[in-house]
């Protein structure tokens, strides 16, 4: 598999894994999250989703410009390593739900600080650890394996988020199975409809399914929602033990990995001419040019832990979808975050091995002709969303029944399915991506040219709450098509930029 590659490839693909095993965490059960604790709706959950994830992909630049000032790139790796685990801990402090009134902001307060806390060190972490594995890559041995090198560095990394989602649901559950009830993606919700006042003519139902033996639903609500929290509570917590493996991982290898600071000092000390200005600003108009582009793709790709996660929530029939573990059962929405990585690692050494026969015949694409052929794919995701989404009633209908009836949910097929798609897209876009842009930008902005690599997501991640805004208006066919619009329209002006691109990249 890393035959050929670099030595250091593995080892900073093992110290990444913690890092891809508590983003996939959030990613699961971040938004469900918000509305148990705190009761927001679709779109006031969605908003804090979209800051967070844009803050934790803004905040590469910082790191990014942080690294190239102090050229102590390892060491900003490390504290942003150690930054993380610290906001996991925040977070996955117990505290009472119900939150109380006199208190509410004051925890709501302290759960996004513990947010921006990860975002904190994830800008400090992910874009330089990306900036060292392009210096292995500079080396003329291994420069034309740049591609693949990424390739499989992004799938290894996407291991740990294989069983994130598999690991929070788990706990989750488990706390509610112990303390005797059985999970219920729509309580939630429902019990905090009834806490306001409103009449939720089906919880008694519920509550009894639920293993509730009372009448009193007042005090069913306050009890359900307070287990049912604390279970995501020590989810959040299970994440630091992968941060620690991750940690002991970097400071054992520390040491061995090169320093993209090292590039400019070797170029300085060969009396190498540094790049001309000219070709300076072609090249990070390039990037720029690319940036803009894969913007739209990340605000489409990243509805799965928003709108695709609330659509597996309140339309996608879980019923089958269950697995006895005897001390607890999967189940839940959330588990369908565990799908994407699962085809990250099961499609990455196929679309390897593709790319390797085509390049032996003389007919590999180039990587701005990649990122082009995967909007395309991301677009065609979700025509097969739209198409699969026709009749489904509105959110407000769906809340005024007490939730959709299995009998009228679609099937879970349509997810596996569209999550199988967009991981080819993500596979053309996001890895190659990572390598155009370390192939590309001049050697005293590595780190920054990879924390504006990642400033793409960020702003991408910005608008995510629309799709929330169109989930709970809209009917839901309609909530698709505006990423397959995004997405061809980005295709489109990729293809326009491709021959420029790939003068500039030679």
């Amino acid at each position: 598999m890393f035959k050929n590659h670099p030595k250091g490839l593995l080892s900073a693909a093992l110290a990444n894994m913690g890092e891809r095993f508590g983003f996939y965490i959030m990613m699961a059960i971040l938004v469900l999250f918000l509305q148990a604790k705190f009761g927001l709706s679709d779109v006031k959950a969605g908003i804090i989703y979209s800051v967070f994830y844009f803050s934790i992909y803004m905040l590469a630049l910082v790191g990014g410009i942080i690294a190239d000032r102090t050229k102590n790139f390892k060491g900003t790796i490390l504290v942003g390593l150690i930054l993380m685990a610290l906001g996991y801990l925040v977070i996955g402090i117990p505290t009472t739900t119900p939150v109380p009134a006199n208190s509410y902001f004051l925890f709501l307060s302290l759960s996004c600080f513990g947010l921006f806390v990860i975002a904190l060190g994830n800008g400090l972490f992910k874009g330089n650890l990306q900036a060292l594995v392009g210096q292995m890559y500079d080396n003329p041995q291994y420069s034309k394996l740049r591609d693949s090198g990424f390739q499989w560095f992004y799938m290894f990394i996407n291991v740990g988020a294989i069983f994130a989602p598999i690991v929070a649901v788990g706990v989750r559950n488990w706390w509610v199975q112990s303390h005797g009830f059985v999970y219920n993606a729509t309580l939630p919700e429902l019990c905090h409809a009834h806490l306001l006042g409103t009449n939720v003519t089906n919880l008694t139902q519920l509550a009894a399914e639920a293993g509730y033996k009372g009448t009193d639903m007042t005090a069913f609500a306050n009890e359900y929602l307070n287990i049912f929290t604390t279970g995501f509570h020590y989810a959040f917590l299970v994440a630091i033990g992968a941060m620690a493996i991750s940690l002991s991982i970097y400071l054992f290898n520390k040491s061995r990995f090169p320093n993209p600071a090292d590039k400019i000092k070797n170029a300085q000390a060969n009396n190498a001419t540094e790049m001309a200005a000219t070709e300076v600003k072609q090249r990070m108009y390039a990037l720029f040019a690319v940036f803009g582009v894969v913007i739209f793709f990340w605000f489409s790709f990243h509805q799965n832990g928003l709108t695709l996660t609330l659509f597996a929530k309140d339309y996608t029939d879980l019923s089958g979808l269950s697995l006895n573990l005897g001390f607890t059962t999967l189940k839940g929405a959330e588990l369908f975050q565990s799908i994407n990585p699962f085809f990250v690692v099961f499609l990455t050494p196929i679309i390897i091995a593709f790319f390797g026969w085509l390049r032996a015949k003389g007919k590999e694409p180039s990587t701005p002709k990649k990122i082009a052929i995967g909007m395309g794919i991301a677009a065609l995701g979700y025509v097969v969303m739209t198409l699969g989404s026709l009749g489904l009633p509105l959110k407000s209908e769906v809340i005024a029944m007490g939730g959709l009836p299995d009998a009228q949910r679609v099937t879970p097929m349509l997810l596996l399915g569209m999550y199988f798609i967009l991981t080819i897209a993500e596979l053309f876009i996001s890895p190659l991506g990572i390598s155009f842009v370390s192939k590309v930008a001049p050697p005293k902005y590595q780190g920054m040219a990879q924390g504006l690599w990642l400033c793409t997501t960020a702003v991408g991640n910005l608008f995510l709450f629309i799709g929330a805004i169109f989930y709970k208006n809209l009917p839901i066919w309609s909530v698709w098509t505006l990423f397959v619009v995004a997405c061809t329209l980005s295709m489109f002006t990729m293809i326009l930029m491709v021959k420029w691109l790939e003068r500039v990249a030679k």
